[in-house]
């Protein structure tokens, strides 16, 4: 009887939501390596994951580590795109056919004249990068995301993009963060999809898997089948359009190794590593032995990532141990810590750890153990 009650339960609290599965294809890295350009890359456009939550305008930059994106839907009939979704920007944007740049060459281009439902908008679409731009125009249509349907949704159609783009394993981004990041002046797919009465809780939530296929975006709520215990609620740090909370310090040990007054921290999808200022970065890659490499990285060897200890982040009176199977990755023959210098970003390398929920009407992240 008890059993049936659970599930009953469970059917109650997952009644609603919609499962958006994400990929984890080849990153930008891994496709710039083969094309013998990554160095080339490296030298003309420094690494900079801080720089999108720095500059005045809506600025990005976009690491080459990252590799999750989902498919969605614009127009009538529908034209699809691989997109990312970034919790740490606002805008949803695609290349169009009228994008010239050869960046644009191998991704899929949003034809406007196809679309029924189309609506040309009246501003210009423009977003700076660290290592260029992407500019074209605005429209509103129809977006398709799994089962759902948002009306009337603006939205960027780039006609010239960073040379960059073109080595990015996805078309465009979906921004997850708050409206008041967007370039255009425009609401959020999100929110207009809890506008629009899509969605039966004003949150979503993601759960990233380290494998090719599994990991999932979950619109209107969180599913407990992606994580075990339950959620730790953390309010968002002082008023922002970012995902931004508190963390109180990080230990090794029971040692303070990193944010020992405390330190601001963006949660973003949008990043591969864990970003920190250099002086603590420096200390926690000290501790695990990491010797310092090209671009900010550090290494470590392959074969103690076993006798390496857990990284502590106590957020909010509760403490998230992440253990070295989620701080190191290997990247060819060596393996590297995830973390790298720059403002405080908690990206990729914690989120595959715990399961992580964006309470977007309580101002709210929660976190809690990934299965």
């Amino acid at each position: 009887m008890k059993s049936a009650f659970l599930v009953l339960v469970y059917l109650a609290v997952t009644r609603g939501l919609l499962r958006i599965p994400l990929m984890r294809g080849k990153s930008a890295r891994q496709l710039l390596e083969e094309k013998g350009l990554l160095e080339e890359y490296r030298r003309k456009f420094p690494y900079s994951p801080a720089a999108k939550f720095e500059q005045s305008e809506v600025p990005m930059t976009y690491d080459l580590d990252m590799t999750y994106y989902g498919v969605i839907g614009i127009g009538t009939p529908p034209q699809f795109f691989k997109v990312l979704f970034d919790t740490g920007s606002s805008d949803l944007w695609v290349p169009s056919i009228s994008c010239t740049t050869s960046s644009c060459d191998d991704h899929p281009k949003f034809n406007s004249s196809a679309s029924s439902t189309f609506q040309a908008g009246t501003k210009p679409f423009y977003i700076s990068y660290t290592s260029g731009f992407a500019e074209g125009s605005t429209g509103y249509d129809t977006v398709k995301i799994g089962d759902l349907c948002v009306e009337h949704q603006l939205f960027g159609l780039t006609e010239t993009e960073a040379v960059f783009m073109g080595s990015v394993p996805w078309d465009g981004i979906l921004g997850m963060a708050f409206p008041g990041m967007t370039s255009d002046g425009g609401t959020t797919v999100f929110v207009n999809l809890w506008n629009q009465g899509k969605l039966p809780q004003n949150v979503f939530s993601m759960y990233l898997s380290s494998s090719v296929e599994g990991s999932v975006l979950v619109l209107g709520g969180t599913d407990p089948s992606y994580y075990t215990g339950g959620l730790k609620w953390i309010p968002l740090h002082q008023a922002s359009n970012f995902w931004n909370i508190l963390i109180q310090s990080i230990t090794i040990n029971g040692n303070t190794v990193a944010c020992s007054a405390s330190c601001e921290a963006i949660v973003d999808s949008g990043t591969a590593a864990i970003i920190g200022s250099s002086k603590d970065i420096n200390n926690i890659n000290g501790w695990l032995g990491a010797m310092s490499e090209q671009y900010d990285y550090a290494s470590v060897s392959c074969s103690n990532i076993d006798l390496l200890p857990d990284i502590v982040f106590n957020i909010n009176g509760h403490s998230f141990a992440l253990p070295p199977s989620a701080y190191v990755m290997k990247f060819g023959s060596g393996c590297r810590t995830g973390f790298a210098p720059g403002s405080w970003i908690l990206g990729e390398v914690f989120m595959r750890q715990f399961y992580t929920a964006f309470d977007v009407g309580n101002n709210m992240v929660g976190f809690a153990q990934a299965v």
